[in-house]
């Protein structure tokens, strides 16, 4: 049986320290608490995230190591780049959060579930609503082929999930995302937990302590909440060919 600390949904009880986070299974913190948007935002500025299935208790991770992209250092392969020269897709932000939030709860190939349950859907749609939760789409013509979303604060931002719908779309928006945040003076985007998808994007491993560091040092900065429609610039993926 795991023993670890409960956070209670109706006070605002602190997190433990990420430290105190287990090895097996890698990062599990805590459980309970809510998914409320002050508690939210307090768990990225601290390296802690959400994570569970429908039907369980909300549980709480720090994972170590940590995979990251540092933005001054991402470069697309010269494939990607390839691809988007010759690519007509559109690019956007906030545009269809909902609808990406969908396409990333849907089954992968052989699985038949999902962790985006009704109670992390809600939770990200009201971070979405309150300028803090961001996503990226790509659409060829009027159709949605690929999309990922996430939680900007400060200079970082904490990606949660992407999709595809045809071959390289969550490529396309990564890099998409990347080019813009950096333009903006971001310095680093968040993965989570490593897998080959990821490592093959460009991102790399470092340890928690590290990552801790990192957010301590770029989550202070103060910028507006809000749409990020109208201020994106990257509009076309075969733009991105040139960076």
């Amino acid at each position: 049986m795991l023993r670890i600390p409960i956070l209670h949904a109706d006070r605002a009880d602190a997190f433990p320290p990420v430290e105190r986070a287990m090895k097996d299974p890698d990062g599990l913190l805590c459980a309970g608490g809510d998914l409320s948007v002050a508690r939210l935002l307090l768990a990225y500025r601290q390296g802690i995230f959400p994570w569970f299935n429908p039907g369980e208790p909300i549980l709480w991770w720090s994972p170590d190591p940590r995979c990251v992209f540092d933005l001054r250092q991402f470069m697309p392969s010269r494939s990607l780049r390839r691809f988007a020269r010759a690519c007509a897709w559109r690019i956007s932000a906030d545009a269809a959060f909902d609808t990406v939030i969908d396409g990333c709860a849907a089954p992968r190939q052989a699985d038949t579930g999902t962790w985006i349950g009704a109670r992390m859907r809600r939770a990200y749609t009201d971070l979405h609503r309150a300028g803090h939760a961001h996503s990226i789409e790509a659409w060829a013509g009027d159709e949605l082929v690929g999309g990922l979303y996430g939680v900007a604060i400060g200079d970082v931002f904490f990606g949660e999930s992407m999709f595809s719908r045809q071959s390289n779309a969550s490529k396309i928006v990564l890099h998409a995302l990347a080019r813009q945040l950096r333009d903006w003076g971001y310095a680093l985007i968040d993965g989570q937990v490593r897998n080959p998808h990821l490592l093959g994007l460009g991102a790399k491993e470092i340890d928690r302590r590290d990552f801790v560091a990192l957010l301590e040092q770029h989550c202070g900065r103060a910028r507006p909440a809000g749409s990020w429609t109208a201020p994106w610039q990257v509009r076309d993926a075969a733009a991105l060919a040139q960076r």
